[in-house]
């Protein structure tokens, strides 16, 4: 299987170069050329396997340069119970809220407590081999703009792996405490982490450029180097999300929930639009997915861009308290364009300049139609947020984070809106203690004005008799190693200065 450039149809790589570049040397993001075909004896099949083979199986059939005991290798170094607690890493809670089930599927129980481990925990494995194949030798230089989760399960997957270097760059004031300490606290003679002023966007735009850096680009081939990336641009990043909905739907089958063959939906929230692609791609394999229901903040720039075509970043740019989500750039809406505008490369590059010079731009019709199609958009204020978390905990003693809990309050409003009864699936991206101040108020109600991380912590377990989670509480004692804060101009120095270039 070959991959394209969005931007570029030209350019047609092999899986093991698309996952070492990351990106496309004009900007474009890669995609399949085609999508596996999975039919009901296919899931069949599945159903009888665990975790580990069904990951087996789907990265298989799109990295077919690789061989079966390369991706054999790669998902069994991944996915241990050592890490993820369980043999099952996205295991699935059933609730009931009110008058609506609630299937969450639960991404957070790897090291780093968030959905970014299912697919930054075999990351590095796929990088390794890539590089082997295609890059003769090359050091890989990751480069990382983070929300929040993406930074530290990057850190953490990429700590002391071999010829790689990794540099994160996050908004000062746009991540969690804890996800700020989590970071800050990576150990690694091969990590570099960096606050920026600004918000994920600039950080985001930050990285990209210096991906189209030819100057520095130059440097690094000079040092026997390479770019690469860790977000979710990398198709090895965005792949191994795909297991976790398939897996989803076996397990629900397995377990009575539904049918072989009944169709569901599934409700994602979602910033950088790297997540509910997943759960687009899987149906195009052939998983029954009837609506994906895409969840915003106040930042509801793609609620608004799935109702009327329009995607338009001008806006106020609002810090809350699901910060992963706070992004008015969602990258990866560039591949769906770029499938759904039948593979037009030009088109793509239409959109996408629109985007830079303008700040904004309009889908044809027939693009509008087809997103419709398959997406419905909803968003969630601050206060809905807060009394989301806290009406599910205080009704069935579940206790979500604030991402999750904007993907519960716009599924709920979507089911009282449409009537549409179809059982669905919630990702469930963060544990609650990462985001301890939000969900403590939403609990008790009240404003937190402690300034000890953990002590909020501490008051959360207590409160709700719920456990700390280990990968958390082992950074309590640990003190931040890196207190770097640049403007976004510096950016690019920073790197060449951390790379000793």
């Amino acid at each position: 299987m070959q991959y394209i450039s969005t931007r570029d149809n030209s350019k047609k790589i092999s899986s093991a170069e698309a996952i070492a570049r990351g990106i496309s040397s004009e900007g474009g993001l890669f995609v399949p050329e085609s999508f596996p075909k999975y039919d009901g004896v296919t899931f069949e099949a599945l159903m009888l396997m665990d975790y580990k083979g069904r990951a087996k199986k789907v990265i298989g059939d799109y990295l077919t340069d690789f061989t079966a005991e390369e991706i054999a290798d790669c998902v069994d170094k991944a996915y241990t119970e050592e890490k993820f607690g369980t043999s099952n890493p996205a295991p699935i809670s059933i609730v009931n809220h009110g008058d609506k089930k609630l299937c969450l599927l639960e991404l957070f129980h790897g090291p780093t407590c968030a959905f970014k481990d299912m697919a930054l925990q075999i990351l590095p494995h796929l990088l390794t081999y890539s590089l082997k194949k295609t890059a003769d030798g090359k050091k890989a230089v990751i480069l990382v703009a983070t929300s929040g989760d993406t930074g530290k399960a990057a850190l953490e997957g990429f700590a002391g792996v071999k010829d790689t270097e990794i540099v994160v760059f996050y908004p000062s004031d746009g991540v969690s405490p804890m996800q700020k300490h989590q970071m800050d606290t990576t150990l690694g003679d091969n990590v570099n982490v960096c606050a920026i002023r600004g918000n994920f966007d600039d950080a985001q735009t930050g990285v990209k450029k210096i991906f189209t850096t030819d100057e520095i680009i130059k440097k690094l081939e000079n040092n026997n180097m390479m770019f690469s990336s860790a977000n979710s641009i990398n198709w090895g990043r965005l792949l191994p999300q795909i297991v976790y909905y398939i897996s989803a739907y076996c397990d629900m089958v397995n377990a009575g929930e539904i049918k072989l063959g009944d169709k569901i939906n599934i409700t994602v929230p979602t910033g950088n639009f790297g997540n509910i692609l997943a759960a687009y791609f899987a149906k195009q394999m052939g998983l029954p997915v009837n609506k994906l229901i895409c969840a915003s903040n106040s930042n509801n720039v793609l609620t608004d861009f799935i109702s009327t075509g329009t995607y338009d970043k001008n806006r106020k740019f609002i810090t809350t308290v699901s910060p992963s989500m706070d992004i008015l750039v969602s990258s990866n809406l560039e591949r769906l364009l770029y499938l759904l505008g039948g593979r037009d490369d030009s088109l793509d590059k239409t959109y996408m300049s629109a985007l830079n010079n303008e700040g904004k731009y309009t889908v044809n019709e027939a693009v509008k139609n087809a997103v419709q199609a398959d997406f419905c958009g909803g968003c969630c204020s601050e206060d809905e947020t807060i009394r989301t978390i806290s009406s599910l905990y205080n009704d069935t003693g579940y206790l979500c984070d604030t991402h999750t809990a904007v993907a519960v309050n716009v599924y709920e409003k979507y089911v009282e809106e449409t009537g549409d009864k179809t059982p669905n699936i919630i990702a469930s991206t963060a544990s609650p203690y990462k985001f301890s101040r939000a969900v403590l108020s939403a609990v008790v109600g009240e404003e937190i004005t402690e300034s000890d991380e953990f002590a909020i912590v501490d008051r959360l377990s207590a409160l709700t008799n719920t456990e700390i989670p280990a990968p958390l509480e082992a950074t309590r004692t640990m003190e931040d190693r890196f207190k770097n804060l640049i403007s976004v101009d510096e950016m690019p120095q920073y790197v060449v200065n951390s790379l000793e270039l």
